[in-house]
């Protein structure tokens, strides 16, 4: 943990008032490794502050998960806890909020099997169903937030002595999630405020289309011409506005499931259920992957795309400059919460309806038709960098420049 035990604290209160953003009298759910307890004493103690009317904390291990992972019999593996996936029916239907806090290992899945990786998954996609629509349709506020620790330092710094690496993290964390401020509150919303700014640009465009050029890729992605563009906060459907991730540096939307043609390669590597795939590549005709090949990882990426029929579809499209601040710490954190706030992104899998005009009131058929995809998993990916160039064909039928070289365009700085 860092020297400075106020960072525990100044961190937990931006996880409760701009993360989550819990209003008084609200049930706080924390998802959390044990590996991170003593940060996820301090959010109970600020949570408590704020009035939260009732704390729960679900732990977790990610060396029992392993165990699991390892010894548990296939058709156990196909099983998730239906007393578990019941709690969280039940929390949803009270509007709790949920925090998510990760600690990661990024090595320790290595020996696992991709498929035995892939049961477990798909078991607990199937059972959380309702509960990855309540997120993605903003009935529910939530956030994620990282915790440091020494597995995770080492492989962000492996060339820094041991007992520098983690003070090294923590300082890198600091800096992107605007903790090293002299009021991260006052950080954050100034942000929130360039991004809104941003977002404003994008949806005025009305945008049909976008074309992304770099090494290696070459894509065409229709937008719904109800399609629209967030990032930073969002608000729940009760009105609360939070801040899903922090960090976030992205602007996003959802893509018409059936109209994305070309290829794309990945910028970084991916660390998917704590297992690599990099230097892959996506091949899309009229919306569907048809060709995939990674360099490493390759059993974990088909895993991925077998899950189901939407998992070989997009379901968003994200923009974040290559000047960001996480792009800047110039290292792989070796965990999507960062990495993906350090370059373009897509998702393979379930699109956000709320990426969709009055999306979280449409019912599943209605999204349908409008072009937004369904499935179990929702992955992102990295695609961004220096050489990545974004065009938008806008409403009257012009190509818009988007980014050049990796940053905004004119006029959506």
């Amino acid at each position: 943990m860092p020297a400075d035990t106020h960072w525990l604290t100044s961190y937990a209160e931006l996880a409760i008032e701009m993360g989550v953003n819990l209003q008084p009298d609200q049930t706080l759910v924390i998802l959390a490794p044990v590996a991170a307890c003593e940060f996820v004493r301090c959010v109970v103690e600020t949570a408590y502050g704020y009035g939260a009317k009732a704390v729960h904390v679900l732990w977790d291990d990610d060396r029992v998960t392993h165990a699991r992972l390892q010894h548990e019999r296939p058709e156990q593996l196909r099983q998730y806890p239906a007393w578990k996936a019941q709690a969280y029916r039940d929390l949803v239907d009270t509007r709790a909020a949920f925090l998510t806090v990760v600690a990661p290992h990024p090595k320790l899945m290595d020996d696992v099997p991709a498929e035995r990786m892939a049961l477990a998954m798909r078991a607990a996609g199937q059972a959380l169903a309702a509960y990855r629509e309540a997120v993605q349709s903003a009935q529910v506020s939530w956030s994620i937030v990282a915790v440091p620790n020494d597995d995770w330092a080492r492989e962000v710094y492996p060339q820094s002595p041991p007992p520098e690496r983690l003070e090294r993290l923590w300082q890198a964390l600091a800096r992107v999630i605007r903790l090293d401020t002299a009021d991260p509150v006052a950080a954050w919303k100034q942000h929130l405020g360039q991004l809104t700014r941003r977002i404003e640009a994008l949806n005025g465009a009305r945008f049909r289309q976008l074309r992304y050029l770099g090494p290696g890729t070459d894509l065409r992605i229709g937008l719904p011409s109800e399609h629209v563009w967030l990032g930073g906060g969002t608000t729940t459907q009760d009105g609360i506005l939070f801040v899903p991730n922090l960090p976030t540096e992205e602007c996003f939307t959802a893509p018409v499931k059936t109209e994305v043609d070309g290829v794309v390669r990945s910028t970084r590597p991916l660390l998917h259920g704590g297992q690599w795939i990099e230097d892959f590549e996506l091949r899309f005709e009229e919306g569907r992957i048809v060709e995939y090949r990674a360099r490493v990882g390759q059993d974990v990426l088909a895993s991925i795309l077998d899950t189901d029929e939407g998992a070989r579809f997009l379901g968003e499209v994200a923009l974040v400059p290559h000047s960001s601040p996480v792009s800047r710490e110039g290292v792989m954190f070796c965990h999507t919460l960062l990495d993906e706030n350090a370059s373009c992104h897509l998702a393979i899998g379930s699109a956000y309806p709320i990426n969709l005009r009055d999306g979280a009131k449409m019912s599943r058929e209605q999204r349908r038709s409008k072009g937004l995809n369904e499935s179990l998993v929702h992955v992102d990916f990295m695609v961004g960098s220096a050489q990545l160039n974004i065009d938008g064909l806008d409403a009257s039928g012009r190509w818009v420049p988007i980014m050049r070289q990796g940053e905004w365009a004119a006029g959506l700085v």
